[in-house]
């Protein structure tokens, strides 16, 4: 009974350290050795870095990092310390997928202008859309964002929206002093999506305008979830948001393509014409 006390006692003490070091090996043996022996015809290496627990990864970390210190750039400057700063990319494993972390200008150019090379996976495609500014790529992405840019980001532009924009800022600040006490954020977060409306949709503040901030609030919370479509998870509250948007807007693009003559020059409007186009 002794000796069998001191075999379970010593196979605890000593498997479980094991146990623990092929667990946070794991994912270097899953993903890393495979390509390790494989022979690279351009001598290509993998970055440095850890993968961390089977599944988990460093997401443990990541989370650290982000939500309770609340200092994410210390996510990727300690890797910097550990392994240097090298060709500015580090190998990881995050929400639930081995990854490359790239903190170099010149490496995210090549990676964000390489269309063919490095499709973009997030934002989730069901939440966005497929036709999305974020979720198409290629000749179909640079003419969106060409359009997009030239619309609110031109000089030109910039002058139409400050004009625009201007006299509802001075009513809402005469409007705020008026009520003496106001909620900042939640007044400025309703000004700006107004204007918004106005200037995408052509919408004027009201009721719909309302329901139509919430459900964008409840989409973009499921932006950052995981995809768990499920009820009583983020992921599926802006699933149902994104139907709900999907409606709307289809409503309100059947009363522009059945109106008589062109009564708004707004966002939806330049869309339309590119969609024509095609």
């Amino acid at each position: 009974m002794d000796i069998s006390s001191e075999m379970w006692m010593a196979l605890v003490l000593g498997g479980f350290p094991l146990l623990g070091l092929l667990l946070w090996w794991w994912n270097e043996l899953w993903y890393v050795l495979p390509l390790k022996m494989r022979q690279s015809p351009t001598g290509a290496k993998l970055p440095p870095g850890v993968m961390g627990f089977p599944f988990i990864g460093e997401m443990l970390t990541f989370l650290w990092y982000f939500k309770v210190l609340r200092r994410p750039d210390d996510f990727i400057n300690a890797k910097r310390t550990k392994y240097g700063d090298g060709v500015g990319m580090y190998r990881t494993h995050l929400f639930g997928s081995p990854s490359i972390i790239t903190c170099f200008p010149a490496v995210n150019k090549y990676v964000l202008q390489s269309d063919d090379i490095f499709t973009s996976e997030w934002p989730n495609v069901d939440l966005m859309g497929p036709t999305s500014l974020v979720s198409v790529s290629g000749k179909s992405h640079t003419r969106v964002r060409s359009y997009v840019t030239n619309v609110i980001n031109r000089p030109d532009a910039l002058r139409r929206i400050a004009l625009f924009v201007q006299p509802r800022i001075i009513a809402a600040l005469q409007s705020w002093a008026q009520k003496g006490r106001i909620k900042a954020f939640d007044e400025a977060n309703k000004l700006s999506f107004e204007n918004i409306g106005q200037l995408f949709i052509s919408m004027d503040p009201g009721p719909l305008l309302d329901t139509i901030d919430n459900l964008f609030t409840g989409l973009l919370k499921g932006v950052r979830a995981q995809p768990i479509n499920i009820p009583g998870f983020a992921y599926h509250h802006a699933r149902q948001c994104r139907q709900t948007l999907d409606a709307i807007f289809r409503k309100e693009l059947e009363k522009k393509k059945n109106q008589s003559e062109v009564l708004t020059n707004d966002l939806m409007d330049g869309l339309m014409r590119i969609k024509d186009d095609e």
